[in-house]
């Protein structure tokens, strides 16, 4: 795991200068603590920032292949670099190094663009052919590693994280208030738009191609169901085999370092699975992670000790108090580049911390799974509002809401007039790809009336849902609901934030590398080719993946309902009433009205009502977190030029 950064220039533009490369990958020490690594050649400057966790001595980037016509800078890992090796050594390419990064040039040496196909992997890479003067940047498949880019003063630039394009006086620092508005639709902006205006991402499974001073992206991966599922003659038992044995594979392709590597430990189905494979089918030392809360709501630590002494595993906690949120939140949104709906990033930024300080530098984890396998509660709910929509004046299809969210103090099924309406949300639109996500979206869109006037004037009558639509892939209607569901959630929570602001980012804010078994390629392929019912079968979610793991993890967490991982939100940022410092001056009325986002006086409200204990439910814990993740945004970044105070 590493930071890359790098410069293009065009025509008559300045060429890179090494103080330029020195300031850009500056900000991303973070990333990469153990060394930086430069080239400038003609009209392109490299950098690399590296965290070294295979080939420590020898696989310092750039890297270049045989006559050094072809460099990369890359961050990630490679997790199938030695079989490729072996073959790429059979057709005669000379390695110089052991390190996972020099398959990429042969790759490209022998396919071209399309060596991004044959990698198993998490990745984010630049390549310079000197020879055809071409700049490459790929972004692996389903985005776990952040990639940007911009021009400015007639010069591209790129890097891991938009700080460091920052460190250069010619890129401007805006808010991009559209950005904002998809943030408080989405969750996350829409790639390639970033919370920056003109700073872009490289979208996930595309490959950028920079030539002659124009650049093209195409699209190279992405999640699709066919129409062709599994043969029919297949029993479900040999699927579970089949599956089992790719997450085996999955995962001991993920435990690939020469360093020690690790595994978070929610209490969970999915990062239980994780943890008993690597104690049942590999040598691996076994060292777990794990959150707890002091509030109980949040907390799971039971299930994490059931499974500890179930494994026997070597186990350590840390407890995320309220405060501890407060704390933090600052230093997350810096790392995170965005506005934030929710507090969770910063725990696992905490716990990132304490890995670290143990002598790690790599742990797996089990995200991903739910949206593979069908597990979130979003999707029960889509399936039931669907079966009430046949039958709308049906009580007993409406009783069969009380059986979702039972783990929420404030469950959105308490109280049937309120679970009625609030789940036939959008019962015109059932014919639409994104029906499921409905409820979420507007719930979040509650924020609009903390909005300023001349933000909303900005944007009229705005449909962030037509905007959605035209994003989707036309074969998205000729898909199952549950698959339609699935494909909305992968290109918005799980690339936008569970990803980054909840993954890559808080990890690396420590310097530590997180790595998801159940994003491997070829188990999205499988599962994408299974019958719905096998995933979601009634209301039980990740059938096929629970009968998989039979016998390998205690039956009350095998069989265990879904429980979201959560974190307390506003009540975080006060003490008896009492806010944090921060807070208090970034919801000054002065404050809001000169950054002008927000309506001073809506978000005065929404702060009384917060600091009395008064929020209610998810819109109002949202729109209080969205509002000062914004403001700190702000702050650091437009007025502070990307540099945490």
């Amino acid at each position: 795991m590493c930071g890359i950064a790098g410069i293009l220039s065009t025509g008559s533009r300045q060429a890179p200068q090494r103080t330029e490369l020195e300031a850009m990958i500056g900000r991303l020490r973070h990333r990469g603590p153990d060394g930086y690594g430069f080239l400038i050649d003609g009209p392109v400057g490299l950098a690399h920032a590296r965290l070294s966790i295979i080939d420590l001595e020898g696989g310092h980037q750039p890297i270049h292949n045989e006559d050094q016509s072809v460099w990369v800078v890359f961050n990630g890992e490679i997790f199938n670099y030695i079989e490729l090796r072996r073959d790429l050594e059979a057709a005669g390419h000379r390695f110089y190094t052991q390190s996972d990064t020099e398959v990429i040039v042969h790759l490209y040496e022998d396919y071209g663009e399309a060596f991004v196909e044959h990698l198993n992997g998490q990745f984010a890479i630049a390549i310079w052919d000197s020879r055809q003067q071409i700049l490459l940047l790929a972004r692996d498949r389903v985005g776990i590693r952040p990639l940007f880019y911009t021009e400015a003063a007639g010069r591209l630039l790129f890097a891991s994280e938009i700080k460091s394009l920052f460190a250069l006086q010619e890129v401007d620092r805006r808010i991009d208030a559209h950005g904002l508005m998809q943030i408080s639709s989405f969750w996350t902006t829409l790639a390639p738009r970033t919370a920056f205006d003109r700073i872009s991402s490289v979208p996930p499974g595309h490959v950028m191609r920079v030539a002659n001073g124009v650049h093209h992206i195409r699209q190279y991966w992405d999640w699709n169901f066919p129409q062709q599922e599994m043969p029919p003659a297949r029993t479900e038992h040999e699927l579970a085999d089949e599956l089992r044995e790719l997450l085996v594979d999955a995962v001991r392709l993920q435990l690939r370092a020469d360093v020690p590597v690790g595994a978070y430990l929610s209490g969970g189905l999915d990062s239980s699975i994780i943890t008993s494979i690597i104690h049942n089918f590999t040598r691996t030392p076994l060292r777990t992670f794990s959150l707890m809360f002091e509030d109980q709501e949040f907390d799971e630590s039971a299930f994490q000790r059931e499974v500890v002494d179930f494994l026997g595993t070597q186990h350590t906690s840390i407890v995320c108090r309220r405060g501890d949120i407060a704390a933090a939140f600052p230093r997350m949104v810096y790392h995170a580049e965005s506005p934030v709906v929710r507090t969770g990033p910063v725990p696992m930024m905490l716990l990132s911390g304490h890995v670290q300080s143990s002598g790690y530098k790599v742990v797996l984890t089990g995200e991903g799974a739910d949206e593979v396998f069908g597990g979130y509660d979003l999707f029960k709910e889509a399936k039931v509002r669907r079966f009430m929509a046949r039958s709308p004046a049906s009580q007993s299809r409406a009783r069969l809401l009380e059986r979702l969210y039972p783990y929420l103090k404030n469950s959105p099924s308490a109280g049937r007039a309120f679970t009625t309406s609030f789940f036939q949300q959008g019962a015109d639109r059932i014919d639409q790809p994104y029906f499921g996500h409905i409820p979420r979206w507007t719930t979040t869109q509650r924020m609009a009336q903390f909005f300023s006037a001349e933000l909303k004037q900005s944007f009229g009558q705005w449909d962030a849902f037509a905007e959605f639509r035209r994003s989707l892939p036309e074969e998205i209607v000729d898909w199952r609901p549950l698959e339609q569901d699935q494909y909305v959630e992968a290109h918005t929570l799980l690339s936008g934030y569970l990803l980054s602001s909840q993954g890559d980012r808080v990890g690396m804010a420590s310097s530590v590398e997180g790595r998801y078994p159940f994003l491997d390629h070829r188990l999205i392929e499988f599962a994408n080719r299974l019958p719905p019912r096998l995933k979601l079968r009634g209301l039980t979610e990740k059938y096929l993946l629970k009968e998989s793991v039979r016998g390998l993890l205690p039956e009350s967490v095998r069989a265990r309902t879904k429980q979201p991982y959560r974190a307390p939100d506003s009540a975080s940022f006060f003490d008896a009433g009492k806010p944090a410092d921060y807070v208090a001056e970034l919801f000054s009325p002065s404050r809001l009205t000169d950054v002008g986002y927000f309506d001073a006086q809506a978000a005065g409200k929404l702060f009384e009502k917060c600091r009395a204990g008064r929020a209610i439910g998810f819109a109002d814990n949202m729109a209080f977190v969205t509002i000062l993740s914004t403001m700190l945004l702000h702050e650091q970044f437009v007025k502070g030029g990307g540099r945490l105070a």
